[in-house]
């Protein structure tokens, strides 16, 4: 019986090093045992070959934007309706998982029925076709700790949620900025237990450059990304990962710890998770950053000075 099912939109496969990356990230993802289903999402150039070397099922009949990229809403509509597992889980095909990804799945869904675990991920160089022997993530694990570097927590690469959840996500385009803090502030909104995991599941990014988006530019500033934004809700909707309400430490979900950083930041976000209204969390948030009120002050006014010249 499949427990969880794992599914993700790779890039196309034609570059050697993100071939590589995604072939070594697939292949990590098939030592979480046989109740994990793997699915690719999409119909990328080289993506059939490699399912089929691989051993996992593609799906190609994916949604697109007038752009061509591929919709978040397609992909996890297609990957619900493909089985009835009670788990499923969002993944970027450049993450390497280890067991503690599936352990901490099936014992957050032993204590909640809605919620969305989310973390932080590691940064680290990789440039071969990696073993999956015995002892392998052992060794990978310390390579990170010598070589790797922990990324700022400003979003996720992966999303474990109930298929009961995120049954409705708007048209966002994937691999661009916005969406995946939509995701948080969305778990939020619902009063689903939303869990940091970062102390718990440990998961290796392997570096690459952003060749394969327009001009090479990182996608915070594709014309993509602000239309995320838009479809999110605008910036109040712009969670991360210390907006986590719970943490997940030694197989327990727990309330997050409070300090005077995060008593601040629940009163910004009172508006948008608990009223549901983006307007006033916009009031909020400009009461609570006056050098950000006081420039929106600024250039009203002068936006009107200079209608009148």
């Amino acid at each position: 019986m499949t427990t969880l099912t794992l599914f993700t939109a790779p890039k196309p496969f034609t570059n050697p090093k993100i071939a590589l990356i995604q072939r070594n990230a697939i292949r990590s993802w098939l030592q979480l045992g046989n109740e994990v289903e793997v699915l690719l999402l999409g119909d990328e150039e080289g993506m059939a070959e490699e399912a089929k070397n691989l051993g996992v099922r593609q799906i190609k009949s994916i949604k697109r934007n007038t752009s061509g990229t591929p919709l978040i809403s397609s992909l996890f509509e297609t990957a619900r309706l493909q089985n009835d597992s009670p788990l499923l889980a969002y993944v970027n095909a450049d993450i390497l998982l280890f067991s503690d990804f599936m352990s901490a799945a099936q014992k957050t869904l032993d204590q909640s029925r809605r919620f969305l675990l989310v973390g932080q991920r590691w940064d680290l160089e990789v440039t071969r076709e990696l073993d999956f022997l015995d002892g392998w993530q052992e060794r990978l694990k310390q390579e990170c700790t010598e070589k790797g570097r922990l990324h700022k927590p400003t979003g996720s690469d992966y999303f474990i949620y109930p298929r009961e959840c995120f049954q409705s996500i708007p048209d966002f385009a994937i691999g661009r900025a916005g969406w995946d803090n939509w995701m948080i502030y969305q778990s939020r909104c619902q009063g689903w237990k939303t869990v940091d995991a970062s102390a718990e599941i440990q998961i290796i990014h392997q570096n690459h450059d952003y060749g394969h988006l327009p001009g090479g530019q990182a996608h915070y500033h594709l014309p993509e990304t602000d239309e995320n934004i838009r479809l999110a809700g605008g910036k109040r909707t712009i969670f991360t990962l210390p907006d986590a309400n719970f943490v997940y430490q030694d197989g327990q979900i727990r309330p997050a710890k409070w300090n005077g950083k995060r008593l601040l930041r629940e009163i910004e976000i009172f508006p948008a998770v608990t009223l549901k209204s983006l307007f006033l969390a916009e009031i909020m948030h400009l009461l609570l950053h006056p050098r950000k009120l006081w420039a929106a002050i600024r250039a009203r006014f002068t936006g009107r000075n200079s209608k009148q010249e």
